[in-house]
């Protein structure tokens, strides 16, 4: 069967190489990426990322400064704060431009109605995601991630088509290729598992092996047209059953960087560029430790020729008498202080230059439970600031593809509804415009105040439509909450009937009160 032609611009790979020859063809062009990351992680936390062959008992050089690891943690939590704020959410759904237009055609009159009620919709899909999230772990895995992000500048995060949970590939756990764009357009998997459990089409496979032993699994997608085309494979053989095939945009493999450099399959991370500062402050910090260490212990020397003797003083107790001169014995003294001196305040000034690009000289988040929106607003300005740009990156090629993968998990499980394709689009709130809802109340409030301030302005206002807009912009489900037009309608000719009652048994009393008087 003749290979379908591929959207993006490299050419197709051959079908028939095994997934794991072709891993092992371009882990030759990935290895400069991973020496540079295993050098990056040799200055911050060694632990992180490390040779390929190392196990768990590999013992790591600890570094001698803490400004690299420190660094990194700082880094790492701004960034999930930024991505993934614990208080608001970080991304809307609204409907797409044509959904839109659809509806006003379809009835106009009623138009402002269907959307908000729309809207509410949509705000209860975003609250199952997020739930989605903290149930399956995916904070946690993101954190994994952004660490990696700031120290190797690449990584994978896969959520499972068939089973809850999700997980964090390494660089030295794939591999990619990708277009002139940056689009992937190749990507295999590797993964060390036990042999007892692999499915049974894989189990039989390896009959080779026993049940602890570990076995290599490797999983391949290509892009084709708009779908990506998966298989897994064990000893080159391809598993029964493994084929799966994805849209571009619910492809369950979100492969990361955190630059984006030009014919370039891999990132770049933000360690890598102040290598050079902690490369110097490693070594000078060793130089201060090594001439502390060394000027911390004491040595006398004693003049041969002298009449004092060292033995005497060695077994001398507090307050006895030793025969000798003051001459014949001298402490060692290096006289190094003007050059020590020297070493700290270059390595101060490294280490100022480093705080700042690691974001370790200014404190924005309080130490609190709850983090408020605008905390979270400076957060990303000052990683967008300091980090030039790379926060955007991940807003486009973590969050919004996050996003749509969690809708589509949760529509194949019937969590939510089915939507059709092009029915919404997942905007992510980030930078300075805005994080989550909490923007949208602002700009009401601040609309609220101006209407007020005009004569006669409230009575051209939409009150109903009006109070549910703001729920949603607060994340509230009306529903239950809020009279519809039909239910203030049916009050007020409730009231109306009420009212014309009234006026009928008191124009009955009246007449009575008069008939008797004239009696």
């Amino acid at each position: 069967m003749a290979v379908k032609k591929k959207r993006s611009g490299k050419q197709p790979q051959d079908q028939g190489v095994p997934a794991k020859e072709l891993y092992t063809q371009l882990e030759t062009k990935r290895e400069p990426y991973v020496q540079r990351a295993i050098a990056c992680a040799k200055l911050t936390l060694p632990h992180v990322f490390h040779d390929k062959n190392d196990d768990g008992n590999k013992k790591y050089n600890t570094p001698y400064q803490s400004i690299g690891a420190r660094g990194v943690n700082n880094l790492t939590s701004k960034l999930t704060l930024a991505l993934f704020p614990p208080n608001e959410g970080f991304f809307k759904l609204g409907l797409s431009t044509e959904m839109k237009q659809q509806l006003q055609s379809a009835s106009p009159e009623a138009y402002e109605e269907k959307i908000q009620e729309v809207e509410q919709a949509l705000m209860r899909i975003e609250q199952s995601c997020m739930r989605f999230m903290e149930e399956n772990q995916v904070r946690i895995t993101a954190q994994e991630a952004n660490r990696h992000l700031v120290i190797t500048g690449n990584g994978v995060v896969f959520l499972p088509p068939d089973r809850d949970g999700t997980k964090f590939y390494d660089l030295n756990n794939y591999v990619v290729q990708r277009d002139g764009v940056g689009t992937v357009v190749t990507l295999i998997t590797k993964d060390v598992l036990l042999k007892r459990t692999l499915p049974p089409e894989a189990y039989n496979l390896v009959p080779d092996k026993k049940d602890d032993d570990e076995v290599e699994v490797y999983t391949k997608c290509d892009l084709v047209e708009d779908n990506y085309e998966c298989f897994s494979e064990v000893d080159g053989v391809r598993i029964a059953g493994s084929e799966q095939t994805y849209p571009v945009d619910k492809f369950p493999y979100i492969v990361l960087r955190m630059t984006k450099g030009s014919n370039e399959d891999y990132g770049r991370s933000i360690v890598e560029e102040y290598l050079g500062d902690l490369t110097s402050l490693e070594k000078l910090s060793k130089a201060l430790v090594t001439m502390a260490s060394i000027s911390a212990r004491t040595l006398y020397l004693v003049n041969p020729n002298g009449i004092t003797r060292p033995k005497l003083l060695q077994d001398a107790q507090e307050g006895d008498f030793v025969s000798g001169r003051v001459e014949d014995i001298q402490p060692l003294q290096l006289n190094k202080y003007p050059d020590m001196q020297t070493t700290k305040a270059t390595a101060d000034t490294i280490e100022q230059r480093l705080s700042f690009a690691f974001l370790l000289s200014s404190v924005v988040q309080r130490n609190a439970e709850r983090v408020t929106a605008e905390e979270i607003r400076t957060v990303a300005s000052e990683l967008e600031d300091t980090l030039s740009g790379v926060y955007s990156i991940l807003t486009q090629e973590f969050q919004l593809p996050l996003v749509r993968r969690i809708l589509a998990v949760l529509m194949a499980r019937g969590e939510v509804a089915q939507l059709p394709d092009g029915f919404v689009e997942p905007t992510i709130t980030t930078g300075m415009e805005a994080l989550g809802r909490g923007h949208d109340f602002n700009k009401f409030m601040t609309f609220m105040g101006i209407v007020g301030q005009m004569p006669d302005a409230m009575g051209y206002m939409k009150l109903n439509q009006w109070l549910i807009a703001i729920a949603t912009s607060l994340g509230i489900d009306t529903t239950g909450l809020i009279k519809t037009d039909e239910e203030i309608q049916q009050e007020q000719q409730q009231a109306m009937e009420a009212q014309q009652e009234q006026a009928v048994v008191e124009q009955a009393m009246a007449g009575a009160m008069n008939e008797s008087e004239v009696t």
